[in-house]
């Protein structure tokens, strides 16, 4: 998967050199002024939930929270006044090699990467050889788009594709096992072997809503090498990343030379690390990256001096605007979407390879920021590191906290909630543990279960709200989450 956080609906399915001692952190890190580190600790010492108890605010320590989520490593830059003033690493980029996670250490940034190639595709829009409008056939040489009865004559254009509203299939993909076969951008896009995805077609005309793709993306990397000649990874370097101060980045699958050194290994909810340390991915613009988070960090930067005309290293003022105006639906830009809290507004986009999940956020206004990535498989924590950075450097309106109140169920209440449940996007599973319940998310997550009443429950590291659905023999069949989703039981 490469895409845990595609928007504000979907987020909730896919539900910073060296090492400090005793916790983990960097013993030869960077030293910052007195007032940059007290900074730092700050962030450390308050990472934040999504809800507060009432009466008991949430608070816990980034060491808490990497144990609490078996995760290896992080690593967080912190951008104000749009320059990065702190960045650091914590943990392991590889736990059985005992490396530690640098500022220099590479991450596979997932759908962060859908971000960068909006840039690329851009790029060549603002050059005048591509447009935005167009029909996507116009470009694409090694390849067609199928279109059939279910796109109802209507054309897909890059715009579609940028701000998934193209109607696309395929949501994300789960990349190949070093060592296997890779399929070709047609192949994949075909849904042939040695693929592992389905073919990416329409399922609706375009330009009805949003519909998140990771294939519609990768029609557009496809786009980029027709038109310009060139592998994808080498006209990102040298278009995108380089311009940008990306240098230490790269869509090559995998990364060559010194570059192998500096990765870090992927691992799953249960600390087992993926087989052959990482996956790859030759949908490099849907998933491929490989990059730091101080280099994430100025991507975002030089997005908001564009966005204000003080720099055009790749895009200028005009086309920036247009790439942070949402297009058909109103939280999806083109390769970013816009968070709108309580009228300050955020461009933001995250990512989930396999052992891999990351997260950046910029502000519009003022040259705020973070970038946290990480070598777990958890989107928790990110939140919880970001909500406490929003915290520590006063971001307008960014982290209010749901408070709730809980109120005590018996036991005989809660035992035949115990269960495995399904829904299309997840995996759920309610254990009892003493007298209370704890919510799984696909065997990995284990969060605290609070009631406000008998068929009502939140967790504190979640903005969902979640009922019990019983039938009308009081057998319990469902989860519901957010009114809208059904997670059904399994067993």
């Amino acid at each position: 998967m490469s895409t845990l956080y595609t928007s504000v609906r979907t987020a909730l399915f896919f539900l910073l050199l060296g090492i400090t001692a005793g916790k983990g952190y960097g013993q030869t890190a960077k030293k910052y002024s007195k007032e940059v580190e007290a900074k730092i600790s700050q962030v450390e010492q308050n990472l934040k939930g999504a809800r507060n108890l009432e009466g008991q605010p949430t608070k816990w320590t980034l060491d808490e929270r990497m144990k609490y989520y078996r995760a290896n490593g992080v690593s967080i830059a912190v951008i104000k006044d749009y320059k990065v003033e702190w960045a650091r690493g914590y943990g392991m980029a590889d736990a059985e090699e005992k490396r530690p996670v640098t500022v220099n250490t590479l991450f596979l940034a997932g759908s962060n990467s859908k971000s960068l190639n909006a840039v690329g595709v851009l790029k060549l829009v603002q050059d005048k050889k591509l447009n935005l409008d167009a029909d996507i056939n116009d470009y694409l040489k090694s390849w067609k788009f199928p279109y059939d009865s279910l796109s109802r004559g209507k054309k897909i254009t890059l715009a579609n594709l940028l701000s998934h509203t193209a109607g696309l299939t395929v949501h994300g993909f789960p990349g190949y096992k070093v060592g296997t076969t890779i399929p070709t951008l047609p192949q994949i896009l075909n849904g042939e072997k040695p693929a592992n995805s389905a073919a990416v077609r329409s399922q609706y005309a375009p330009s009805l809503k949003h519909e998140y793709s990771g294939g519609g993306t990768t029609i557009s990397q496809l786009v980029i090498q027709d038109v310009t000649g060139q592998p994808y990874d080498k006209f990102m370097y040298e278009n995108v990343l380089k311009p940008m101060g990306m240098e230490a980045s790269t869509f090559t699958q995998p990364p060559t030379g010194e570059q192998q050194s500096l990765l870090a290994t992927g691992y799953y909810n249960d600390g087992k690390p993926v087989k052959g340390k990482y996956h790859l991915y030759p949908e490099q613009a849907a998933a491929g990256l490989w990059t730091t988070a101080t280099d994430l960090a100025a991507y975002v930067i030089e997005t908001q001096l564009a966005l204000q005309g003080k720099s055009a290293k790749v895009l200028n003022q005009e086309m920036t605007k247009r790439r942070l105006t949402p297009y058909i639906d109103s939280l999806a830009g083109l390769g970013v979407f816009i968070m709108n809290k309580r009228g300050t507004q955020y461009f933001t986009h995250g990512g989930v390879d396999e052992g891999f999940v990351s997260q950046y956020v910029g502000s519009m206004d003022g040259g705020n920021g973070v970038v946290v990535m990480t070598n777990t498989y958890n989107t928790a924590l990110y939140n919880e590191i970001i909500n406490s950075v929003a915290t520590t450097y006063n971001w307008k309106n960014y982290y209010v906290p749901i408070t709730a109140k809980s109120a005590l169920q018996p036991i005989q209440v809660l035992k035949p909630y115990v269960g495995k449940y399904k829904s299309p996007y997840q995996k759920f599973g309610i254990e009892l543990k003493q007298s209370d319940l704890w919510l799984t998310v696909d065997d990995g997550d284990k969060m605290k279960m609070y009631f406000t009443d008998a068929t009502h429950f939140f967790v504190l590291e979640r903005v969902a709200n979640f009922s019990i659905v019983p039938d009308n023999a009081g057998k319990v069949n469902a989860i519901v989450i957010n009114n809208a989703v059904t997670a059904t039981r399994a067993n």
